[in-house]
């Protein structure tokens, strides 16, 4: 691990790095466990909760191109230290809604911060790979893995001990306060290549860069299912219990910490293509488990799959990204990052608004189809 010395002052990029990786993580995971108990409390069916939770999207989708400026115009660290408080402020607030409208405006809150501090850590974590020499972004990826089963885990432990919901939501918002504060000084403002580049002219990417991007959609939508609707699919089609019912996500983000915290290898090993034909494959199959056996277990087993399968594919095309000439390499990322995640908090609507018309089952079963596209497309991986 570098540790660097600038001004007198020792930083540690890679750790703080991990750790901010770590805290998005967690902060998002502590999310799906909270909203069986939302939807309960404020009386939600699929449709309206379906509306609410794209709120989470907009907000995303309205902070991420203002986060791209920022980092531009003023470096990673405080962008990463000011949207890491924002996300520590947002958790509480979620529990507190008193109706759907106040809901929604805590989602577009917290989707705000937690759009900016992906778009920033990413923008980070590339200037990282830069001073180190070497790919880490699985890695990097598998910390924020890592983090979703400790938040998704750790809420649902809480609320099982008996712990209040806004209580549950404060412990973790302050263990996440920790990891800021204590790590803001060790981001690194930007790294000597992108100091040129912020001053280059700007310049658009070409179309395989937004096929990247369309690719990141899909699997973080699938991901953002998991997050949004796992815990519901559990509750309330296959009989788990409110408290239990976020061990769905857990499952899920175990298999993807695993298989990305070896991801480097792996792709090594592989390759980028076959890292996005079979992982899309075998993500498909774990939704078509869930969704078509009806049995608990096998939804499990499904979740499971969703996890390994997706595990390595966003890193590999954020690498693709970065290769991609005719553009800065931060540029390219910073719109694969802006599109993917788009899929991950606004996709989850979209599924609300199946599973009203249909079933939740058919709508997550229509994720596996989009995921077979994916698969078809794999050889973008290789530019």
């Amino acid at each position: 691990m570098r540790i660097l010395c600038l001004h007198g002052i020792r930083m540690n990029p890679t750790r703080a790095t991990r750790l901010i990786f770590l805290l998005s993580g967690v902060g998002m995971a502590s999310w799906a466990p909270m909203v069986p108990y939302a939807k309960a409390r404020l009386g939600l069916d699929d449709g309206t909760l379906g509306l609410v939770l794209l709120c989470m999207g907009c907000g995303a989708a309205a902070a991420m191109p203002l986060a791209g400026f920022l980092t531009h115009r003023f470096g990673n660290r405080d962008v990463i230290g000011v949207s890491g408080l924002m996300v520590c402020l947002a958790l509480p607030l979620l529990t507190l809604a008193p109706d759907a409208w106040a809901l929604a405006g805590a989602l577009l809150f917290f989707g705000a911060a937690l759009g900016v501090v992906d778009v920033s850590m990413n923008a980070h974590a590339v200037d990282v790979e830069k001073l180190r020499g070497k790919p880490m972004m699985s890695g990097f990826h598998g910390l924020f893995s890592v983090g979703g089963l400790v938040g998704s885990a750790g809420m649902a432990a809480l609320l099982k001990a008996g712990a209040p919901l806004t209580g549950s939501a404060i412990a973790v918002s302050l263990a996440l306060l920790v990891i800021v504060l204590t790590q803001w000084r060790h981001f690194l403002v930007r790294h000597e290549e992108a100091q040129a580049a912020s001053r280059a002219p700007f310049r658009m990417p070409g179309g395989a860069v937004f096929l990247l991007g369309f690719l990141c959609m899909v699997v973080f939508l699938a991901e953002g299912s998991m997050l949004d609707w796992s815990a519901v699919f559990l509750r309330f089609s296959r009989g788990f219990d409110a408290s239990s019912a976020g061990l769905g996500y857990a499952a899920f983000s175990i298999a993807m910490a695993a298989c990305r915290l070896m991801g480097d290898r792996i792709t090594a090993h592989v390759g980028p293509v076959a890292i996005v034909r079979g992982g899309s494959l075998i993500a498909a199959a774990g939704f078509l488990a869930a969704t078509l056996i009806p049995w608990g277990p096998a939804a499990l087993l499904g979740f499971v799959l969703v996890g390994i399968g997706a595990s390595n594919i966003v890193p590999v095309l954020f690498s693709a990204a970065g290769r991609l000439g005719g553009a800065s390499p931060g540029v390219a990322i910073a719109i694969v990052t802006a599109l993917g995640y788009a899929g991950m908090l606004a996709g989850p609507a979209g599924i609300g608004f199946v599973a009203h018309l249909s079933t939740l089952s058919i709508a997550l079963t229509g994720v596996a189809g989009l995921l077979v596209i994916v698969s078809l497309c794999a050889s973008i991986a290789r530019r």
